[in-house]
């Protein structure tokens, strides 16, 4: 059984809005908390920027090979926006955020814990 990542305890507001816009705004706003030195250094903002920035590569790119099919590029971007949005209010909830398939990618590959 895989490990759970546990939030820390010290999770504040700040934490959360980071992570919320990190989902939603991606991928401008997880590039620039993983430069920005005193957001990186915060677990909870860190695990969800990575994610979230993994995440979008992955919708990026499936909506990229979709859209020659008429219309499939568009529906496959609204989901992928609306996907974004629930991790986003699930982050800003102070839930631990599991995406499948893509969290266990960035634990194999050690982005995060």
């Amino acid at each position: 059984m895989a490990e759970q990542f546990i939030p820390p305890t010290d999770i504040n507001d700040d934490d959360k809005l980071w992570s919320m816009l990190s989902f939603i705004l991606a991928p401008i706003v997880p590039i620039i908390v993983l430069l920005l030195e005193d957001k990186k250094t915060r677990p909870f903002i860190s695990y969800n920027a990575i994610q979230a920035l993994a995440l979008s590569a992955v919708l990026y790119t499936i909506s990229a090979v979709l859209t020659p099919v008429v219309g499939l590029g568009c529906v496959t971007g609204v989901a992928a926006l609306g996907y974004s949005i629930y991790l986003g209010i699930q982050a800003y909830n102070g839930e631990t955020v599991t995406i499948p398939v893509v969290t266990d990618f960035c634990k194999k590959q050690g982005w995060i814990e």
